[in-house]
């Protein structure tokens, strides 16, 4: 399976289409795509990884990037659509308590009010 990144924006809100592995080879073009988002001006990111079939630590550690910088910056990060491997990893790391994971993109942009 191929690594590709898509993303729209939404009322402010950044939207984050992932699908594929996200491994050390392929989690810094992810870091890449949310590097800019992480601003004050953007009230919250929503990460699906719905089509994501592997994610290691590496990728792990991108999406803490994320999580810290919503907590520096008070915005929303979201993880929506985790499939089962994914939750797996980040089960087994004690994250999915930290992570803000919705089921998919819609109910994500429904919580935040969009």
């Amino acid at each position: 399976m191929g690594f590709s990144i898509n993303t729209k924006e939404k009322d402010g809100i950044a939207l984050v289409f992932v699908e594929g592995e996200i491994d050390m080879f392929t989690s810094p073009n992810l870091r890449d795509t949310l590097l800019p988002y992480f601003k004050p001006s953007t009230p919250g990111i929503i990460v699906d990884l719905s089509q994501v079939s592997f994610m290691d630590s590496s990728g792990i550690a991108t999406l803490v990037e994320g999580l810290q910088w919503s907590k520096k910056e008070d915005r929303k990060f979201i993880l929506a659509g985790l499939g089962e491997t994914v939750f797996n990893a980040l089960s087994l790391t004690k994250l999915d308590n930290v992570f803000s994971i919705e089921p998919d993109t819609k109910t994500a942009l429904a919580g935040l009010g969009k």
